[in-house]
């Protein structure tokens, strides 16, 4: 039975929700495999828990799905994440050759997909990704304002 969007996201969200359980910015990312469909990763944030930069949910998603897949490229596959992805993950969505990127809330500061450099529209992207935003925003945002605001 095919998986809808809002299904993936609240999965996502759930994942950003265990990630704020570990004390790690709540940011959660699913990725979702249409022709075999089948989630292939599902992750929060682990920069903290792995004293690496590079542990945001989406790159780790992206590691997993590959290795379940046996390839670095994620044809086919659809990433659901909570907060617009910075422009890392942005750069390795686009490596990733992902189908469609979803995303919650938007991320003025840090965002790169429609805010920022906007990675998609550059000349030097490789590949683009179909972008959709806002699905459940106000939860995905009211998470991370939750968590930024315990912490002032």
């Amino acid at each position: 039975m095919t998986k809808t969007d809002q299904e993936l996201m609240a999965q996502a969200f759930a994942e950003a929700e265990a990630a704020a359980l570990r004390e790690e910015v709540p940011v959660g990312a699913v990725i979702y495999h249409h022709g075999r469909d089948e989630v292939l990763a599902a992750t929060g944030n682990r920069t903290i828990e792995l004293n690496d930069p590079t542990a945001h949910a989406e790159i780790l998603a992206i590691r997993r799905a590959g290795e379940v897949i046996g390839n670095y490229r994620l044809l086919d596959c659809s990433l659901f994440v909570t907060l617009e992805p910075c422009v890392m993950c942005a750069g390795a969505i686009s490596f990733a050759r992902l189908s469609r990127l979803v995303y919650g809330a938007e991320d003025p500061k840090g965002g790169a997909v429609d805010h920022g450099p906007e990675f998609f529209r550059q000349p030097t992207c490789h590949h683009r990704p179909e972008v959709s935003s806002g699905l459940m925003r106000d939860e995905c945002g009211a998470i991370l304002r939750d968590f930024f605001a315990s912490r002032r």
